[in-house]
């Protein structure tokens, strides 16, 4: 006869570690992004381990995984320009959504029954959805390791402090993560630095410096030099588009030409209106909808602009491009308070509107100028990309820890 285990008793193959990460995108590439690079090294660094990513990516299925790497889609939801939420496809209000979507996480907690869970910058999870399975864990899967990974930069310290406090984030740190990963270099910026946090939870706290990326999944494109153009997902790059794009049609002797990869979230009429304006440029502008695999056409660009979230800066660091950042500085100052640090330290350059104008001659200038700017590791900083390799290290460690947790 077989006994059915619930979840509570249910035991993974013996040798056998279980990784869950959760990233609740609702917005761009980003947490996903990082999420798939953090559990491809892991697995990478850890042949009996097995990691599944919880997102809610509405392009996540257009991402390739590598063995004993695998995701489910959350329901997703779509911000809106006030900054509130809605369901992106069900036809529910939001408090409907994020009850389903937590009940979802909750249930893939018990049956995957993960030794370490990797949480992606929201502690409490999206309006709290997180927080029945992290009180699960606790009750009854307590040798589970929990990790909230931040990235470099967060938002303002002083908003940051606000919506923290809203949120319940900072009780939420105190009482269930065991360790917190910064995934950048406390000598370039302190995300945690507006946050009441313990000392206890400082104590928890790991700087693993900023996530390397290779290109191992294709060659360098061949063909003339380009310029690539990234707007990152995409949702809010239309202003760095339309700046490149008038660039190229005053000057139309600019050069080098560039690569624009519009991203998945640019579409509907301001993409076809941009694609318009490049079909009069005669090919010194070519565009990509979506490319999954960024690193490749990274590695073949002589140089960047880009607007300057997370992924893309490590991209920058990682393949060593000259870059301009173009940031963004609504919803969130990340971007910005990102460039400014890259720009202060000599890393790369960075065009705002303040202080650059608004005009196409800042980026015309800019674009000139990358074939002869230095690129990133002109600059020596130690530990800057160990960022992986902390993290596999941290694995190890919390893996054993929670074996040795189970056994006793």
């Amino acid at each position: 006869m077989t006994i059915p285990m619930t979840p509570e008793t249910r035991i993974p193959p013996a040798g056998l570690s279980r990784v869950l990460l959760y990233s609740h995108d609702t917005f761009g590439l980003g947490h996903i992004r990082r999420s798939r690079t953090l559990a491809n090294a892991i697995t990478a660094a850890h042949k009996k381990t097995t990691a599944l990513i919880l997102t809610g990516s509405p392009v996540a299925g257009r991402f390739t995984f590598p063995e004993r790497v695998d995701h489910i889609r959350l329901p997703g939801v779509t911000k809106m320009t006030d900054g509130t939420y809605m369901s992106e496809t069900l036809g529910m209000d939001i408090d409907a959504t994020t009850t389903l979507r937590s009940g979802l996480i909750k249930a893939t907690v018990q049956h995957f029954s993960p030794d370490l869970v990797i949480v992606d910058k929201e502690p409490t999870g999206f309006r709290g959805e997180l927080m029945p399975s992290l009180e699960w864990l606790k009750a009854h899967k307590p040798n589970t390791q929990i990790v909230l990974g931040l990235r470099d930069v967060l938002d303002d310290p002083d908003l940051l402090s606000k919506e923290w406090a809203r949120k319940g984030a900072i009780e939420a740190t105190e009482k269930f993560y065991d360790e917190l990963w910064i995934y950048g270099l406390k000598s370039i910026y302190n995300p945690t630095s507006g946050l009441a946090l313990s000392d206890e939870a400082k104590r928890k706290m790991h700087w693993t410096g900023y996530l390397r990326r290779e290109n191992l999944d294709e060659p360098v494109p061949a063909g003339e030099p380009y310029v690539l153009i990234t707007p990152g997902g995409g949702g809010d790059g239309a202003a760095m588009v339309d700046q490149v794009l008038s660039a190229y049609e005053q000057d139309p002797n600019l050069s080098p030409s560039a690569l624009l990869v519009y991203g998945p979230f640019l579409t509907g009429d301001t993409r076809a209106v941009f694609e318009n304006r490049v079909a009069k440029l005669n090919g010194r502008v070519k565009t990509v909808g979506f490319d999954s695999h960024m690193e490749t056409l990274m590695s073949g660009a002589i140089g960047v602009v880009a607007m300057g979230g997370y992924n893309t800066f490590c991209e920058i660091l990682s393949f060593d491009k000259p870059a301009v950042i173009f940031p963004r500085t609504v919803p969130r100052l990340e971007q910005y308070i990102r460039a400014k640090r890259a720009e202060d330290l000599g890393l790369m350059r960075m065009i705002h509107s303040e202080r650059d104008g608004s005009g196409p001659d800042a980026m015309i200038n800019a674009i000139r100028k990358l074939p002869d700017q230095k690129p990133p590791s002109f600059i020596q900083i130690n530990g800057l990309l160990d960022g992986l390799d902390v993290v596999t290290q941290r694995t190890s460690y919390l893996l054993g820890k929670s074996s040795l947790l189970a056994n006793k």
